[in-house]
């Protein structure tokens, strides 16, 4: 008689809880943008505490929507309740409304409902159709401005002062110049960390560099900063650097050999070039983790403007082949690695 063997491997009723948890994030996800956008989570950290009848009156709303969306927001473990009064869980604040914190995620729930993310690659998923930056929409250009800012925030000063050697340069005055700068909240950051340096941002937008212009204005350090409209491929300054920073864009580059060639070619003899970006997951671990499933949704746009992120050590294989010497890496959190070396 022939004995059939036990099924191996999950069962239906493993699987469908991991589907499950899938919607859930999903709802999540939408309560939290729906709260920001509707300046909910806003009133309740101004509040303090709030019953749903109090947020409704205080922002003009349906009380009743109000009650369903607080529910939600404690479901998501983003509120919590006393009584008929909800209040914002611990750290959500600072994690969800304070743009200067080096935690701020805020600014991820509205980048990722941005058409230029999943809607128009559905629309495009036959053709291939790809786009690139001055095709994208005003709405889209602010909200990346904003969900760089975290990443400059952890980069300066404290993930450059990790680097070793360049700090004490910096502090001494130096040029600096910040590629693929956007809307230059990192070139104003970087102009007000370090006061003896002249900082000077690339960008091959005209409508960020605009924003950039605008934003240095404002913050009073239009003195000591510069703009050069180009696109990093051909990249060429009038004056060598000591240090060149990429933020978040260098895996977006259209030829990352002719970048960094330019980079070196800009750099003083020993100047640091110095890459911060998305550590994309090399091993299928990684990818199933929450950072690396977040990166995944970049993803989904990085491929419309024809690339991808990568993973980290693939910036030691680009500047040791381009001949940077003293390389080193730095992890500051699980999706924001620096990689650097010296010309």
């Amino acid at each position: 008689m022939t004995v059939s063997a036990a099924p191996t491997g999950p069962t239906l009723q493993d699987q469908a809880p991991l589907l499950l948890s899938q919607i859930a994030g999903y709802v999540g996800h939408r309560t939290v943008a729906l709260g920001l956008r509707s300046g909910l989570l806003d009133r309740l950290a101004a509040a303090g505490a709030a019953t749903p009848d109090d947020l409704a009156e205080t922002l003009d709303l349906d009380p009743f929507y109000v009650s369903v969306w607080c529910r939600s927001a404690l479901a998501a473990g983003v509120c919590e309740r006393d009584g008929e009064a909800y209040r914002l869980a611990p750290h959500m604040a600072t994690l969800l409304l304070d743009t200067t914190s080096p935690g701020y995620v805020g600014g991820v729930f509205a980048v990722l409902e941005q058409h230029e993310v999943f809607d128009r690659f559905e629309q495009v998923l036959a053709s291939g159709e790809r786009l690139w930056w001055d095709e994208t929409s005003p709405e889209w250009i602010a909200g990346v401005a904003g969900t760089g800012t975290p990443f400059y925030t952890r980069l300066v000063p404290g993930g450059l002062a990790q680097v070793p050697g360049l700090a004490e340069r910096l502090a001494a005055g130096c040029r600096i110049v910040d590629t693929a700068c956007g809307a230059g909240a990192g070139v104003v950051r970087l102009a007000q960390t370090y006061p003896e340096c002249e900082v000077v941002g690339v960008d091959g937008d005209g409508h960020s560099l605009d924003l950039a212009r605008e934003r240095v204005e404002q913050a009073g350090v239009a003195g000591r900063t510069a703009f050069v409209h180009s696109p990093l491929e051909e990249m060429a300054l009038a004056e060598p650097a000591t240090v060149v920073i990429n933020n978040i864009s260098m895996h977006e580059c259209r030829d990352i050999d002719a970048v960094t060639r330019n980079v070196k070619a800009a750099l003083e003899p020993g100047g640091w070039f110095v890459i911060s970006d998305f550590p994309f997951p090399d091993t299928d671990e990684g990818l199933r983790s929450v950072p690396g499933r977040i990166m995944c949704g970049i993803q989904f746009f990085e491929a419309q403007i024809d690339d991808q992120l990568l993973p980290r050590a693939a910036y030691d294989d680009l500047l040791g082949r381009h001949g940077f010497t003293d390389l080193g890496a730095v992890t500051l959190t699980p999706v924001h690695a620096v990689t650097y070396g010296r010309a």
